[in-house]
């Protein structure tokens, strides 16, 4: 259940009541696709970097290891060791930007395993189905992920088989949960907007979902490609008709630029795997800017990566040491970088949401904007 607690133009400060915990928005899901975060990250380290919510993704976890299996193990949270909700994502997106051939039907999609080829059938109640598997503590539904740019009459029909699809997702859902032997009875279900940058189109399949009274609802198919500012646009058009008393996710969002101008525009939760994978390459960011710790003139830089970070690496290793592990190939350089990403990304909530308590985001966001995006 979502309070809202305070707001400050159309920016939320809220809290979102589920039954593996409380979640205190705006706030960052830290995205562990194979029921781990890339980099050597274990679920016992999130506690220590601010997590409050994992995402795991349906498709991988069903295609690599198997759902049923997982089930059989009690669950996602048991078989992690995280104790936090998890969301797990539909799927949806990887049916339409990994598989090999696909077919959409009303149905469902049919298509090919990205892995061996496999021929694989996937509909609202497959996903439902994949999901109470998992026994995350929030599932999506099963949508079509529009590539932008698309034609005006495919995404009005693909919009209406969406809506039809998630009246299948609430129903099979429902059913999922009254049955005696469903993991976690208490699974939540959020809603996808879809509708690429038609603005019309995104208000209309906007309200059309909203009739449905789901748990929380979420804003898909943008960061594939559109501008910025579309993305923003897109954002200005469909909030006024999300529900106020419903969280509100914006999905595979973002930079921490991104995230601050979303806050600003009434977004209240976010997933990306940008923290994680351009700490893989040693991308890090500060809170002066973006650094590429390759870079030679760390080679003998005896700071911290971030002087103004108390995460683990920046309170025990030097920029030099950090560069050292990369030049080296060690794995460590991995780890040690998206612990500092990841902490920083959850410090920037944790910091919006204290601006957010005293009524400073305004400020706060203008100051910040113009040094988060900043390459050094």
């Amino acid at each position: 259940m979502y309070s809202l607690l305070k707001q400050e133009g159309t920016a939320r400060r809220g809290e979102f009541k589920t039954v593996h915990g409380t979640v205190q928005t705006p706030a960052f899901m830290n995205v562990g696709t194979a029921a781990a975060i890339k980099g050597g990250i274990s679920s016992f380290d999130l506690k220590d970097l601010k997590c409050q919510v994992e995402l795991c993704n349906t498709y991988h976890l069903h295609v690599k290891t198997g759902d049923e299996t997982i089930r059989e193990l009690g669950g996602l949270h048991k078989f992690m060791g995280w104790e936090g909700p998890i969301l797990t994502d539909s799927g949806g997106f990887q049916v339409f930007s990994l598989a090999k051939l696909r077919t959409i039907k009303e149905e469902g999609v049919t298509f090919q395993s990205h892995i061996d080829g496999r021929k694989i059938f996937m509909g609202p109640e497959q996903s439902m189905q994949i999901q109470s598997n998992l026994a995350s503590t929030i599932a999506m539904a099963f949508d079509e992920c529009i590539e932008n740019p698309a034609e005006y009459s495919y995404v009005k029909n693909s919009i209406e088989r969406t809506t039809r699809w998630l009246v299948r997702c609430k129903r099979e859902m429902e059913r999922l949960n009254s049955l005696p032997d469903t993991i976690n009875k208490n699974q939540l279900l959020f809603g996808i907007n879809q509708g690429s940058t038609y603005e019309d189109l995104r208000i209309k399949h906007m309200k059309d979902i909203a009739q449905l009274d789901l748990d929380g609802y979420a804003i898909g198919g943008l960061a594939v490609g559109e501008t910025a500012e579309e993305m923003y646009r897109i954002i200005e058009a469909v909030e006024p008709h999300m529900p106020k008393d419903k969280i509100r996710y914006l999905m595979g969002v973002g930079t921490p630029v991104n995230i601050l101008e979303a806050v600003e525009r009434g977004v209240d939760l976010f997933d990306c795997v940008m923290p994680s994978r351009n700490a893989r390459h040693g991308h890090l960011f500060t809170w002066s800017g973006i650094i590429n710790i390759n870079n030679a003139k760390y080679m003998k830089d005896t700071a911290p990566v971030d002087s103004q970070c108390d995460c683990p690496t920046c309170r025990n290793h030097s920029r030099a040491y950090l560069r050292h592990l990369f030049k080296a190939n060690e794995m460590l350089a991995m780890r040690l970088a998206v612990i500092h990403n990841l902490y920083f990304y959850n410090t920037l909530m944790e910091k919006i949401r204290n601006a957010l308590d005293n009524g400073e985001f305004a400020s706060f966001k203008e100051e910040q904007v113009k040094v988060l995006g900043k390459r050094i």
